[in-house]
């Protein structure tokens, strides 16, 4: 480990709270960065935090990469949350938390969710807050649970104590081709989100990446009012009817994908799924999973009024690094850290949140579910960082 600089000022220190920490794992790509700095717009930054201490729910044989990294870079790891963040001191020892709730190996639920720990976990870190009087900035990766009740329950208590949050997904924050930045306050007819991958963890990452520009539209957000999964061949049938204006919207989002193969959506998808999404304030939106194509993230919306539908990819034309949209995710991770104001609405996690959780219990009853718990109302900031490089 290099040492300091003399005469370097001191970085703010973190604590970082994982399920398991191995190769790619969402603790390497976010917390390796924090180690080792990150390239947010093409540009290598040093890192301006200092991991410090750790716990690991999980120490996967073979693969944890934990411990070694604690030789090499100097930080602990502690057998509990409470003495990661506190580390033997008696009160909270650490300027910032960085959680991260995904990976490791726990059951998945009938419905085909993933059973994360994340309340169990971040309860601990709330407990700690609680016990000590007092709150450090925290981040909590992806969404909050795949039980909304946890996740509601979760979101009031970090409120209660004050603690400054940011959440969610990295696809909001990465590259967009071409750049595509709403304007505040536009007055939005329909809008869609096209993604592939599993329900459960890429489809978060779908609703993040539709709501970080229909937050946007005129009045700000005011909440989701119903969900409904659709499935198979209801998806093309509901294209074809009630919802057929989506389709101009669909096929322009997937023609923004410089990687995908000249195809129709029904022969792109063995196994669609459709969120349908209709919001507190009228607005309605979709969102189409296209298992297993490789469809990555677009979004396709028209303003009322306006004929022309305007796109986006969340991505880069050609690879370059892997997994660039985790450099400006922890870009803004930082921020959070350093300033102790959040660079969005961690309300946006807790919306998708709870969407995606309701969506599966539509997937249970196999029909529309009204949401009256999802009136989250936020202002999304007028000017939001996502990558440009």
């Amino acid at each position: 480990m290099a040492a300091p600089l003399v005469g370097a000022p001191k970085r703010k220190t973190v604590a970082a709270i994982v399920t398991e920490y191995r190769h790619y794992s969402h603790a390497d790509v976010v917390v390796g960065r924090l180690l080792g700095g990150n390239s947010a717009n093409g540009v290598h930054h040093p890192p301006r935090t200092h991991v410090v201490s750790m716990y690991t729910d999980q120490v996967p044989a073979g693969t944890d990469m934990s411990r070694d990294l604690a030789a090499r870079f100097g930080f602990r790891l502690f057998p509990s949350i409470a003495e990661a963040i506190t580390m033997g001191t008696g009160k909270i020892a650490v300027d910032a938390v960085c959680f991260i709730g995904e990976h490791g190996k726990y059951p998945d639920n009938e419905l085909g969710q993933k059973m994360y720990p994340r309340y169990e976990l971040f309860t601990q870190i709330l407990d700690v807050y609680e016990k000590h009087g007092r709150a450090v900035p925290t981040f909590f990766d992806k969404h909050l649970s795949y039980s909304w009740p946890k996740a509601k329950e979760m979101w009031q208590r970090a409120v209660k104590l004050k603690v400054p949050m940011l959440a969610g997904s990295s696809i909001p924050v990465t590259v967009r081709t071409p750049e595509l930045e709403i304007p505040i306050n536009t007055p939005l007819e329909h809008a869609v989100g096209l993604g592939y991958g599993p329900v459960d963890a890429y489809g978060f990452h779908l609703l993040e990446s539709l709501q970080c520009m229909v937050e946007r539209r005129a009045g700000g957000e005011t909440g989701i009012a119903w969900v409904e999964f659709v499935a198979g061949d209801a998806v093309f049938q509901w294209m074809a009817g009630e919802g057929a204006w989506s389709r101009p919207l669909f096929e322009e989002a997937a023609r923004r994908n410089p990687r995908r193969k000249p195809a129709t959506l029904e022969q792109e998808a063995r196994r669609p799924v459709l969120f349908r999404l209709k919001y507190r304030d009228g607005f309605e939106a979709a969102a189409l999973i296209l298992a297993p194509s490789g469809a990555e993230w677009t979004y396709a919306g028209r303003r009322k009024g306006s004929p022309t539908i305007e796109s986006t990819f969340f991505g880069l034309p050609t690879p370059g690094r892997p997994l660039p949209h985790f450099d400006g995710f922890v870009h803004c991770i930082e921020d959070l850290f350093l300033t102790g104001k959040a660079p969005y609405p961690w309300e946006r996690t807790v919306l998708t949140t709870g969407a995606l959780a309701l969506l599966f219990e539509s997937k249970r009853t196999g029909g529309r579910v009204e949401t009256p718990d999802l009136d989250v109302s936020y202002r999304a900031p007028g000017r939001q960082f996502f990558q440009r490089a």
